[in-house]
């Protein structure tokens, strides 16, 4: 093919040239990880990238044009790292301000140990639906319900499983989530027809989540025997450090309302910033210097308590300068890949693969999970898959709501569960899980995110049964014939338009 800006011509890659940066990226990255014992992804990620530039040259691009590709994926980013940088200023100064020592201090005092972990879930999905940020909320309920666990002497990785679970599943259902709204603005449908698509698979996994929760509190937890001396030392503690009142939710709910005003999610996490400043300055008497230092660098305080002194002292920008460093390689990893057409090789060899719904249902779900899992960007696991598949599910009349759920189920949901992703590093990050010294046991909240990783299962079992599997309606054909949609014909889908059972739409020329 050529780009017409460009005299130079390229080639498209063969399935092993696509496949080379892939497959040799994820084994520098499996040394990295597993032979050496280092959870820093960086490196093997730049290297990927290289190995992608070089691929790229071999089919005839300058580097130049590599270069934009780049560029864009990480543009296109740059409102997700501003969101990073807004959570980490208020990881700090609502620390500060006692309103993070406030909710954990009244979730130990109200909350019951068997309970916590469904109660976590649920809150998370509250606060989620509500923001339309699961990152918000894991940095700031999300870490207020670890130091909850820690009091109830619950291990990390099932608290943060139970805080993934409710934050990813809350953001995935919000009309005011970005992802929601992308996935369907890329394969022509609406966000709410997406998010009410959604629920066979959402409500079912979360009840099962729910249960599993409940289960594992009453079983791995004595409500008897819990550390109450540990959890009235920590109470006392916060009450000796901070002015600890339910007017210090202020802030939290300031955010809350903002986000229920449907207010970008920047000016109000920076509003919960400045409240928590306010709050700070007066209920606990913080000096200006003091809060600018938190807001960059972090809170920090000695209470003589390890529970309480790991957990507080966390917060501020540059906390989340290892995981913005680590989105932007990886983005860039992804742009490479898109632009060189490594991931469109890659897809358009699954796609000649699949001659039936079930089958392009599937593999549209893996092929997100796979591009969560190799470009290490939710977004563009979404907006890659949901471009190219598209046209098949109009021409095998089914309704492209299928396409929107897939993407959003193998985007989203996965994303935190990737360690090297832009959502599992900020998870990792945000909820103090990071490897140390080969210790890998805080990432079994991986397996424990129930409801990520159920709800996809769930949506490939109704791709192989038919279930919750709408096909076109006829106002769907209506809009994809006035709007030009693109339209894989019959020819193109070989046996996949009989397999339908439906004749294909007949493709028109974009207007």
């Amino acid at each position: 093919m050529t780009n017409p800006k460009d005299p130079i011509s390229y080639k498209q890659p063969s399935l092993i040239l696509a496949l080379t940066p892939v497959v040799l990226t994820l084994l520098v990255l499996g040394v990295q990880l597993f032979y050496f014992g280092d959870f820093t992804p960086h490196i093997p990620l730049a290297i990927g990238l290289a190995i992608t530039a070089l691929v790229g040259v071999k089919l005839g691009f300058r580097w130049k044009q590599i270069e934009e590709g780049v560029f864009h994926v990480i543009h296109v980013s740059l409102p997700s790292v501003s969101v990073l940088i807004c959570v980490g200023m208020i990881i700090g100064v609502w620390i500060a301000s006692g309103t993070v020592p406030t909710l954990i201090y009244y979730g130990l005092t109200i909350l019951s140990p068997t309970i916590f972990l469904a109660a976590a879930m649920l809150l998370c999905s509250i606060v989620s639906v509500s923001l339309g940020t699961s990152w918000g909320t894991v940095g700031t309920v999300g870490l207020a319900l670890m130091g909850i666990g820690a009091g109830f002497d619950i291990p990390m990785y099932w608290t943060a499983g139970a805080v993934v679970s409710g934050a990813f599943f809350g953001d995935k259902i919000s009309p005011l989530s970005d992802t929601t709204n992308l996935a369907p603005a890329v394969t022509g449908t609406d966000v709410f027809s997406h998010i009410k698509n959604m629920m066979p698979t959402t409500i079912p996994a979360m009840l099962i989540a729910f249960a599993i929760y409940l289960v594992a509190g009453f079983t791995l937890i004595d409500d008897g025997v819990a550390s109450f001396d540990r959890i009235e030392a920590i109470t006392t503690a916060l009450q000796a450090n901070f002015t600890i009142s339910v007017w210090l939710l202020l802030p939290a709910l300031l955010v809350i309302v903002l986000a229920v005003k449907r207010m970008p999610p920047i000016p109000s996490l920076f509003a919960g910033a400045l409240a928590g400043a306010v709050t700070a300055m007066i209920a606990q008497g913080v000096g200006v210097h003091d809060l600018l230092t938190y807001a960059n660098s972090g809170y920090s305080i000695e209470t003589g308590i390890g529970a309480i002194d790991s957990l507080l002292n966390r917060g501020g920008i540059q906390s989340m300068m290892w995981t913005i460093s680590l989105i932007l390689i990886a983005l860039g990893f992804g742009g490479a890949l898109e632009k060189t057409g490594c991931l469109e090789t890659i897809i358009r060899a699954i796609m000649t693969k699949v001659h039936s719904f079930k089958g392009v249902q599937t593999a549209a779900v893996l092929t997100s999970v796979s591009t969560n899992l190799v470009a290490g960007d939710p977004y563009l696991s979404i907006a890659l898959p949901g471009r190219m598949y598209a046209p098949t599910y109009r021409g095998l009349g089914y309704s492209t709501l299928n396409l929107s759920r897939a993407i959003e189920e193998g985007g989203t949901l996965i994303s935190p569960l990737i360690p090297w992703n832009a959502g599992g590093a900020f998870v990792i990050s945000a909820l103090g899980l990071g490897i140390v010294e080969g210790n890998v046991e805080n990432l079994l909240y991986i397996p424990l995110a129930f409801a990520c990783w159920l709800s996809p299962v769930i949506g490939l079992i109704y791709a192989q049964t038919g279930l919750f599997s709408p096909r076109a309606s006829e106002e769907e054909r209506r809009l994809w014939r006035e709007q030009g949609e693109a339209v894989a014909t019959q020819s193109e889908l070989g046996a996949a338009g009989q397999t339908s059972g439906e004749p294909a739409v007949s493709p028109r020329p974009s207007s």
